[in-house]
């Protein structure tokens, strides 16, 4: 049983990085830098600095609210056309269907590190369990290396790299073409493959810097 829970929770370490990786990159923070940096792309339909760092915030907000899609639906440009069409509406209620998903997942995540931490306090596996958290920690390395290099190899060598990888990604949360815009979209102009590109790098940035931490920092103890 101690080595069932043992592998369970090294496995719950990658998910509980990965998704505060993920709630990091859902916060102004993210946003307001990136929109900021020399390099981002300017948008040739007309979107100045100014103008997404207006519009996105209602976007990454949508996804972590209790809205509906309307909160999206209503938004207007000053013409009073709508900001968002159909096709790009309703793959942003499935974009929050998933990301509801992911914050579950890190939630209970967290909430069973915590609770197997403090069983394994007050027990007589405090070793075990943190030896456990050690091996979730090099996991994490792993991928976050592996997410890392796909993400860093699309910015400065083959942006086919990232397109393959982001093009599977999409495969397995959303079906069939549901995700592919016109290079007009509001959702293109707002987030293009830059931003994706360096959102995955920071997500590896974190998460490696994160499973470092713990296989490093526990080494001593363990």
């Amino acid at each position: 049983m101690k080595t069932i829970l043992s592998y369970l929770i090294s496995f719950l370490v990658p998910l509980a990085l990965i998704g505060t990786a993920l709630r990091i990159l859902l916060s102004p923070i993210f946003f307001n830098i990136e929109y900021r940096m020399p390099y981002f792309p300017a948008d040739e339909y007309g979107f100045t600095q100014k103008d997404r760092l207006h519009w996105a915030p209602f976007a990454i907000d949508y996804l972590v609210n209790n809205a509906g899609i309307s909160y999206l639906g209503d938004l207007q440009f000053e013409n009073e056309d709508p900001l968002y069409n159909e096709r790009e509406l309703s793959h942003m209620s499935d974009v929050k269907k998933v990301v509801g998903g992911a914050l579950q997942v890190w939630y209970i995540s967290l909430a069973i590190l915590l609770f197997f931490g403090s069983v394994a306090y007050r027990g007589d596996w405090g070793f075990e369990y943190l030896f456990a958290l050690r091996r979730g920690g090099i996991w994490m390395i792993g991928f976050a290396i592996t997410l890392g290099l796909i993400a860093g190899l699309g910015i400065l060598a083959n942006p086919n790299v990232f397109e393959q990888f982001f093009i599977f990604f999409h495969s397995l949360f959303f079906k069939g073409d549901s995700w592919l815009f016109e290079f007009s979209d509001t959702l293109i102009r707002l987030f293009p493959m830059r931003f994706w590109e360096d959102a995955f790098l920071w997500a590896a940035v974190l998460t490696l810097g994160g499973g470092a931490g713990i296989a490093f920092g526990i080494k001593q103890r363990v």
